[in-house]
């Protein structure tokens, strides 16, 4: 697993660079931000920190400027439907500490300013986010957090209290699913161990599919 490289910069765009390691050309592909934070082109010495993706027989290098950016293109692949394209999107879009303070607000509307993503996929994606901040070494900083078991963030106001499942069901509704699509979406998330109404709604969100 390649996680980090030094050389010199044969390349930059907005989309990906070229770094000469030792003769051998490697191609990342970068956000936006991270193409804007590196020197210019035939600066040597240049360390970018670096994640293989091994995909349909291939291998892709995505790199990065640093291990918060790193860890959120970790993150975000992790989401279903979302891809490494989406995942730079994502990062091309926000810095890391804007990222977690979109999640942190529960900013559905500035998450759908991201290409590609539309308000039901940017309200999804706060969700599925929603508590990676507060459980990540790596990110917990971003949030002013800085031990394991610090409390994660909140989801909602109404996340207190009776109505977990009522809760729930508003908060789908509001992304636009109708009553039936979150009623079926529901069902069986007490025996799958979902009793937050962050729980809940990654549960429901999963199983309607990436395609919503």
């Amino acid at each position: 697993m390649i996680v980090q490289l030094t050389g010199t910069l044969l390349e930059v765009l907005p989309t990906h660079i070229v770094l000469d390691v030792g003769g051998v050309g490697f191609e990342l592909g970068v956000s936006s931000t991270t193409a804007a934070s590196l020197p210019h082109v035939g600066e040597s010495g240049v360390t970018v920190l670096a994640r293989m993706v091994v995909r349909d027989g291939s291998m892709e290098l995505y790199g990065f400027a640093s291990r918060e950016e790193r860890a959120l293109f970790d993150q975000l692949r992790a989401i279903s439907g979302v891809g490494s394209k989406l995942a730079l999107a994502v990062l091309s879009t926000f810095s890391p500490a804007t990222l977690a303070q979109v999640v942190t607000t529960q900013d559905a509307a500035r998450m759908a300013q991201v290409p590609g993503v539309g308000r039901k996929k940017a309200s999804r994606l706060i969700v599925e986010l929603s508590d990676v901040f507060s459980k990540s070494a790596e990110l917990r900083g971003l949030v002013g957090l800085s031990e394991p078991g610090a409390a994660s963030l909140p989801l909602s106001p109404s996340a207190v209290g009776a109505g977990v499942e009522a809760d729930a069901t508003e908060a789908l509704l509001s992304m636009g699913f109708t009553s039936q699509e979150a009623e079926l979406a529901l069902e069986g998330h007490a025996e799958a161990g979902a009793v937050t109404v962050e729980q809940v709604l990654a549960y429901a969100l999963r199983r309607l599919g990436s395609g919503r």
